[in-house]
């Protein structure tokens, strides 16, 4: 039994060692499996500056990371570099050949199009594309899952681009770009960009791939021609100073131009440093973006390398220092921990055939040597996922596959150098501080917040350019007129001319001439002649392009704010209505009139009320309101009345009383006052009179109204007045006007009212008596002149429009075409102004409440006093209700004095009853002590 367990130990003790040594060659299997070499392609444009920059750090990273082998665990990179040339072409053939030899990532290519073109491969062959100068935002798509970009997209840098144009208040721009996939998806971003600050691309000028001189200068002569003056240069560093050099000889570096190249000028800058004077001056006043890079520890170190780094390679000694040098560092440091990762979680290299290409074996192009990267899908994940801290700052990606923290310097370009104004961020947009430093604060991108040192422009100026002059391209701007049927005093066409007169085209040539530049233009009518147009379809058609403006009378109303810009209005012109109105003359009860029944009737009641309330205050002090019952109601409406012109003879006691007298004067002071100049307008002023009060009582009636023909009147009395449309009819003349007016609501054709615009209202009174504007203006509107939306003329013709008013001219041109003065000089007024009740509300409130207030306290004093003078009365036995309330009205009714003097007649009765009854307690009290003390001396004697 002894013998069984040693063995058993020693069976188990063997199995222990044999798992163990199974363990260990299993480790040593997983450290196995990690190839000494991992084969990385690198695609170069190797003519570009920025290739070469690239290079040297990709290179430098290489090594740095194969001298380390805690990074790979004793795996090496094996880097192996292709020049494409700029070719696409090229770019593919080199791709290829990475594909035959097992390639496990590639770093680049260096330009867009090279870039679209090799990602068709990268997904067929699963192998991740590296670019840390591919900027194209398109290609962060979803149709391209294994090209990652390690740089900063445009889709930022264009966002930071209409940041700046929106910080400066532009509205336009003009894009200079390379026509390829670089340059129309750069521009397609801008755009977008632009349109979330309701800016624009006014003009798109396309350059070609490689252009000549004189390619050039045909882009840029188009350019000048156009009025914006706020230009974008999207560019390649290898012909992008050529555009500088070829705008400095056309004169479009100077003041008044501003130009923001994207980041290829700010490289450029920064690794050529043998750029001429003349190059330099070039670009004077220039905006550039610069990849925004924090400050550290690993970034300064780096930098102290470049040179020595750069001395290495005779061909790259003279390479300066730029961002891209970082982001291409760090991206071959991304990959090896994206490799290193993919080896931990059990990634092998290993390739298979692609079934696709197997077809086309035995062609001399050997396209099936191609394979699959079995493990690509793995090691792009692992891409995606990195998280470190590199050279750039934190290094991580977003759902979207971009980098984090996306920033850029804004550099202006002065005299031999550069200057930063400042840093755009994708957390909190234009700042003068770093963006890191905002990045523990809320974001804030309040337009108080977006902040910019100044600049120095083109030409040597520090004032901001106003972004646009009219364009000198010998064409005229078409500004439609209004073909007006009636009302040609505010326009008109000269018969058999394209000449046009009138009010507004006497304000708009006077505003023209005050702007700073020429403006070129061409007046075309719009309308038949027969009716009056729609200013509305008029203002619409400068949205399809068919004018370029309008001008004439047209109202600025909100559904054509929508479709173009207005100027600031040049004279105010809201809805009225216009109804026949009859003479009223003075008659017997003339005097009658200045009040409305209704305030006769509040007022004579008022009379009576007050009187009342003073009787009751007076009554018991004062002499004058007492006596017998008729002589109390004569004098008490005698006080009233006489009140009404201050000649009352009682004088008035009490506090109460005359706290009511002295509001009631107020208010009597008032109503003389308002009468008194009622009546003389009523007796001195011709009077009218008219059956419609206001728009409320037109509403309200079933009477057909009058519209000017093609006036915005007719909707606004539909859609919100709610008028049926069978009611409302079209008149073309003022003549017509006057016709359905005499004709009335009763016969065709006539009308109630019109209702038509202020300006053409007056023009038709003013010659014609017998009708009259009623009521109030219902709308506010004005007559401006229209553009299109953003239109900077807009902007110059308003502040024109206020100088004209501020000088006086606008009045003088008012007053040119629109004055008459055959009934503005007669004295009418309507009837309506009768003075109501509503007048006089308020007063008539305050007096009433005094008066009440002063009889509730009058009441409180009388029930204390009544109850001081009776308690005696109160204290006996309860008698009925009525006989108390006799008795307290009769105390009321008694005169003060007798109460006093009642009351104190009885006090003084009580005081004597008190001391008689006190003396006879006295005598009863001596009595009865002598009668004790004569009983107590008998009995001393008995006893004695």
């Amino acid at each position: 039994m002894i013998k069984q367990l040693t063995m058993n130990k020693v069976w188990y003790l063997v199995l222990i060692v044999f798992c163990n040594g199974l363990a260990a060659n299993g480790a040593g299997t997983n450290n196995s499996t990690r190839p000494s070499t991992v084969n990385i392609g690198g695609i170069f444009s190797l003519a570009s500056v920025i290739s070469r920059v690239g290079k040297v750090a990709v290179e430098a990273a290489v090594e740095d990371i194969n001298s380390d082998p805690s990074v790979l665990g004793g795996t090496k990179l094996e880097l192996t570099v292709q020049d494409s040339n700029f070719s696409g072409f090229m770019g593919i053939i080199e791709a290829l050949k990475f594909m035959e030899k097992d390639t496990l990532a590639i770093i680049g290519p260096q330009t867009a199009v090279i870039a679209h073109v090799i990602s068709h491969i990268a997904n067929e062959l699963h192998v991740p594309l590296l670019s840390f100068t591919v900027t194209d935002p398109t290609l962060s798509s979803l149709q391209f899952p294994y090209f990652v970009r390690t740089t900063q997209s445009d889709q930022y840098q264009m966002a930071a681009i209409a940041d700046i144009v929106d910080h400066y208040g532009w509205k336009e721009v003009i894009a200079i770009y390379v026509d390829d996939d670089y340059g129309r998806n750069g521009i397609t971003a801008l755009g977008d960009k632009l349109a979330e600050k309701r800016c624009k691309i006014s003009y798109k000028a396309p350059v070609k791939l490689e252009p000549t001189k004189n390619d050039i200068t045909d882009v840029l002569v188009k350019v000048a021609l156009t009025e914006s003056r706020i230009v974008v240069l999207i560019a390649y560093p290898g012909w992008g100073m050529e555009v500088f050099k070829v705008a400095q000889y056309l004169g479009m570096m100077g003041t008044g131009y501003v130009w923001i190249a994207t980041t290829w000028l700010s490289s450029v800058i920064d690794i050529n440093s043998s750029l001429t004077p003349d190059e330099k001056n070039n670009i004077e006043g220039v905006l550039t973006l610069r990849m925004h890079t924090p400050d550290s520890e690993l970034k300064r170190k780096f930098i102290s390398r470049w040179s020595s780094l750069t001395s290495k390679r005779a061909a790259d000694s003279s390479l300066g220092f730029s961002p891209y040098a970082l982001y291409a560092y760090d991206t071959v440091w991304l990959l090896a921990r994206a490799i290193n990762a993919f080896f931990n979680k059990g990634g092998q290299i290993s390739f298979s055939d692609d079934s696709r290409l197997t077809q086309l074996r035995g062609g001399n192009l050997r396209l099936d040597a191609m394979s699959i990267s079995n493990g690509g899908s793995l090691l792009l994940q692992q891409i995606l996922a990195t998280n470190m801290t590199g050279l750039t700052g934190h290094v991580k990606f977003t759902s979207d596959r971009d980098l984090i923290r996306p920033a850029f310097e804004i550099i202006n370009v002065i005299g031999t150098g550069i200057r930063p104004i400042g840093y755009w961020s994708n957390y909190s947009g234009l700042s003068v501080l770093p963006p890191e430093t905002l990045y523990t604060e809320p974001p804030n991108r309040s337009s108080s917040n977006q902040q910019l040192h100044p600049v120095i422009w083109p030409g040597q100026t520090i004032e901001k350019p106003r972004g646009w002059v009219f364009p000198n391209n010998g064409r005229h701007l078409i500004i439609g007129v209004p073909k007006r049927v009636s009302y040609k005093e505010f326009v008109s066409q000269a018969e058999g001319t394209d000449m046009f007169t009138g009010y507004t085209i006497d304000v708009f040539t006077a505003a023209l001439n005050l702007l700073p530049y020429a403006v070129p233009y061409k007046l075309k009518p719009f309308g038949d002649g027969i009716n009056n147009p729609s200013d509305t379809e008029l203002v619409r058609l400068i949205t399809t392009g068919a004018f370029d403006a309008a001008i004439g009378d047209i109202a600025i109303i909100t559904n054509r704010t929508r479709m173009a810009d207005f100027t600031q209005p040049y004279i105010e012109s809201g809805l009225v209505v216009v109804a026949p109105v009859r003479k009223v003359h003075s008659n017997a009860w003339a005097f009658l009139r200045p009040f409305t029944a209704k305030m006769w009737a509040v007022t004579a009641a008022f009379f009576v009320i007050v009187g009342a309330v003073v009787w009751i205050l007076e009554h018991r002090l004062n002499d004058d309101f007492r006596g017998p019952p008729r002589k109390q109601v004569v004098t008490t409406l005698w006080f009233s009345f006489s009140t009404m012109f201050f000649a009352h003879r009682e004088n008035t006691v009490s506090t109460l009383g005359r706290i009511v007298l002295i509001i009631w004067l107020f208010v009597v002071l008032i109503i003389n006052s308002s009468y008194t100049a009622s009546l003389t307008s009523i007796l001195t002023v011709q009077q009218l009179a008219s059956p419609i009060k206001g728009i409320e009582s037109l509403v309200a009636s079933t009477d057909p109204i009058g519209y000017q023909q093609g006036s915005f009147a007719r909707n606004y009395l539909i859609e919100e007045l709610s008028i049926q449309e069978s009611r409302l009819v079209p008149l073309k003349t003022p003549e017509d006007y006057a016709q359905a007016l005499k004709d009335g609501p009763h016969k065709k054709g006539g009308v109630a009212a019109v209702v038509d615009e202020r300006a053409y209202v007056e023009l038709f009174l003013s010659t014609r008596c017998e009708f009259s504007i009623i009521g109030q203006e219902f709308t506010k509107a004005g007559w401006g002149f229209a553009f299109p939306r953003d239109s900077p003329l807009a902007v110059d013709m308003s502040t024109a429009i206020l100088k004209l008013s501020e000088t006086g001219d606008l009045q003088r041109i008012h007053d040119k075409w629109l004055t008459r003065s055959a009934c503005t000089s007669q004295n009418t007024k309507l009837e309506v102004d009768r003075l109501t009740l509503r007048s006089f509300w308020g007063l008539f409130a305050v007096c009433g409440l005094i008066c009440l207030a002063a009889l509730i306290i009058f009441l409180i004093l009388m029930v204390r006093q009544f109850t001081r003078h009776y308690s005696e009365e109160i204290e006996s036995p309860p008698s009925s209700r009525s006989g108390r309330l006799q008795t307290f009205l009769s105390f009321v009714d008694e005169k003060e004095d007798e109460v006093k003097r009642r009351s104190k007649r009885r006090q003084m009765e009580r005081m004597s009853n008190r001391s008689a009854g006190e003396s006879d307690q006295s005598m009863n009290s001596s009595r009865a002590r002598y009668l004790e003390s004569a009983s107590h001396n008998t009995e001393n004697c008995n006893n004695v």
